[in-house]
């Protein structure tokens, strides 16, 4: 049965931005598109990146590291030099609060 993990409020991760969030012995990376929430691992697949200090395109996060890009969606990879698709956690958004879903 998945646990549910708080992760931040709604006000803390601005449309179209990333934010870092060390929650539950993990490293994530919370998206804003357009109102909608979405969670991957932090660290690129690829090196040592910081998914969360990388730049917001669309959908896509491009490593600040190597310029990989994966989709924030689905965390499929949409640009080399990554090869592995990123972990993606499904968020649910409940008064004004952002949780993750970890299985």
């Amino acid at each position: 049965m998945p646990s549910r993990l708080e992760v931040c409020k709604v006000s803390d991760v601005g449309a179209g931005e990333v934010r870092k969030v060390e929650t539950g012995g993990l490293t994530l990376a919370i998206y804003n598109l357009d109102g909608s929430f979405y969670a991957t691992d932090d660290a690129c697949t690829h090196g040592p990146g910081s998914l969360s200090e990388g730049f917001v395109e669309g959908d896509v996060i491009e490593c600040n590291f190597h310029q990989g890009r994966f989709n924030i969606r689905t965390g499929e990879v949409v640009g080399p030099p990554c090869m592995i698709p990123v972990r993606t956690y499904p968020t649910i958004v409940e008064d004004d609060r952002v949780f993750v879903e970890i299985t």
